[in-house]
């Protein structure tokens, strides 16, 4: 089962990844140099040194039948012609925000809606929080939509994040319908 974790520049997908993942992850972070500094806007991320560009794959096997398989996409705008296809075959997808550079997550849940790709929103704790409802009308998400607070580095709240997901997979599920 595909899940994908997409969100802004440097909001923890890679973290979100790592810290959840049962096998080392399989990464392709690269080291920024200046001429990444002149496309990608690092200002909102200072001492960031790597960033992802391609994905970043790490898995969970749930039981014997049952893997998650997790595809981190990169955040950059030069890189989101990746996503659409990383958004094929998957379950659902966790958009992962930085609460002090909400736009930076508007692209992800558009593309998330024009796909039909069930999500949930998580925002990385990074010190500076907004109430939940602040942030819910910022990205004007839908009411339906979960709406969670995590840290990316902890292996705990990422699985949190995944539980979400999947509740808000099952509960779009009609009564009484086969779960495949």
């Amino acid at each position: 089962m595909k899940i994908v974790v997409i969100g802004g520049f440097g909001v923890g997908k890679t973290t979100l990844v790592r810290s959840v993942s049962e096998i080392r992850p399989l990464d392709t972070e690269a080291t920024m140099t200046d001429v990444g500094t002149d496309v990608d806007d690092t200002s909102g991320v200072p001492g960031k040194s790597t960033t992802t560009v391609a994905f970043d794959f790490g898995r969970i096997t749930l039981d014997e039948e049952h893997v998650l398989y997790l595809f981190g996409a990169p955040g950059q705008q030069r890189f989101w012609f990746l996503w659409d296809r990383l958004f094929a075959g998957a379950l659902g997808a966790i958009v992962l925000v930085d609460q002090r550079r909400i736009s930076d997550s508007w692209y992800a849940i558009d593309r998330l809606e024009h796909q039909n790709t069930p999500f949930v929103v998580a925002c990385n704790d990074f010190g500076d929080s907004h109430s939940p409802d602040t942030v819910r009308a910022a990205l004007d998400l839908d009411p339906a939509v979960p709406l969670l607070m995590c840290d990316a580095r902890s292996r705990e709240s990422s699985k949190q994040v995944l539980i979400a997901l999947v509740e808000h997979l099952y509960s779009a599920v009609p009564q009484g319908e086969p779960v495949a």
